[in-house]
């Protein structure tokens, strides 16, 4: 069973989804890959989702700089490679999808690293918004790219 509640948040509302192994999904309200809903969803709550929403919080009033809670994304071995490489930029810094495919060992997978990029479930948690073109220029972001700018300049990456 998959359980998911929806909070506010400065970048609009977010929904959160999670399973007995951890969070496993926070969605924009226009999300670019919208993740498909079953018989299996149940609006509700768990500790795991009450941990998130705390942290999101604390994290939106600048008073986090990481997260804590246990994680539960779904996805190929390869685009969970790719999300523990994400997993590790530091707070307040950006690097380019070339640093992130050779951080996670696929240097030369330039394509699928930008698609796993873009399909990871648990955007802000693992900061997908972190990572930047080649040249530096804000590129896509399943919250879109003002979201992206915010979250950056939240974290003082970008200049407000």
């Amino acid at each position: 069973m998959i359980v998911f509640t929806t909070i506010d948040s400065p970048v609009g509302p977010l929904l959160l989804a999670a399973d007995g192994d951890g969070l496993r999904l926070i969605e924009f309200s226009q999300p670019r890959h919208p993740v498909k809903r079953s018989a299996e969803w149940r609006e509700g709550t768990l500790p795991v989702l009450d941990a998130t929403r705390t942290q999101l919080d604390e994290y939106f009033a600048g008073r986090r700089t990481g997260f804590d809670m246990p994680l539960s994304p779904q996805g190929t071995l390869f685009q969970r490679d790719i999300w523990t490489a994400l997993a590790q930029i530091p707070y307040g810094q950006t690097i380019s999808y070339g640093a992130v495919a050779t951080r996670a060992g696929h240097a030369g997978a330039m394509r699928a690293v930008g698609a796993a990029v873009g399909r990871n479930p648990v955007p802000i948690v693992v900061p997908c918004h972190r990572v930047m073109g080649a040249d530096g220029s804000m590129t896509g972001f399943s919250g879109g790219l003002p979201v992206k700018r915010q979250l950056l300049v939240l974290e003082g990456a970008l200049p407000a």
